[in-house]
């Protein structure tokens, strides 16, 4: 199975089951390494939030590939208005597709939409996400805060991989990141939601080296946009 980072908090997942991509961020987003044109295929788009730098270029994606978007109720609804297929979800409801098995979670955060006019079309709350592909979950946390419910995540899912957001500001920040390593217990975290704006640059490095002292049990890594981990 093939983990590849686009940026941002962009992954792409491939597997035999299927290929998968959350929050498709790339037109805009400086820190990407392609752009929709690069993509022919894909089974799904998931999406944490309905704020721009991860609903991106959703629509775009599901137009060119046929992909389901899989999102919250209201989030999906709203998609469907482009002429899209959607698989609405909400937090806590899980469901098995054909190329995965996929497990909304909670993320406090907002959602709301932008009109482009300074206001938003309602978006519902946000959400990460569990994900199973070749019997290893995957949990992309989205955009979010720390909560202590995410103990109870790692101790219900043995988790392969954690996508932890480091930025802060926004989101949780590396010492928050690194709490929420110790509750999840991955055996490998991939740090995201960083450096992409100044509002939210991070030292990576001093986050993965922190994470390797205090959670020694627990593999950091570093993906630049384009890279590859294999899992």
């Amino acid at each position: 199975m093939k983990v590849k980072y686009h940026g941002h908090a962009c992954f792409e997942l491939e597997a035999k089951t299927g290929r998968i991509i959350i929050d498709p961020f790339l037109c805009g987003n400086p820190t990407a390494d392609v752009t929709p044109v690069n993509f022919s295929e894909l089974d799904a788009i998931l999406i944490s939030h309905g704020h721009s730098d991860h609903f991106g270029d959703a629509i775009e994606l599901a137009k060119k590939t046929g992909a389901v978007i899989i999102s919250t109720f209201e989030l999906a609804s709203f998609a469907e208005k482009f002429g899209v297929n959607v698989h609405t979800m909400h937090i806590g409801g899980k469901y098995q597709f054909p190329f995965a098995t996929i497990k909304l979670t909670q993320a406090l955060h907002g959602s709301g939409i932008p009109k482009g006019d300074g206001t938003f079309h309602y978006g519902g709350l946000a959400c990460g996400f569990l994900i199973q592909m070749e019997g290893k979950w995957l949990y992309h946390a989205g955009d979010t805060g720390l909560f202590g419910d995410m103990e109870l995540i790692g101790k219900h899912y043995n988790l392969e991989l954690a996508m932890l957001p480091i930025g802060d500001n926004f989101s949780m920040g590396p010492e928050d990141a690194i709490i929420a390593a110790q509750m999840l217990r991955p055996k490998t975290v991939i740090p995201m939601h960083y450096n992409t704006f100044p509002v939210i640059k991070q030292d990576g490095q001093a986050f993965i080296d922190e994470l390797q002292r205090q959670v020694p049990e627990c593999r950091g890594i570093l993906l630049k946009a384009g890279q590859v981990l294999e899992i």
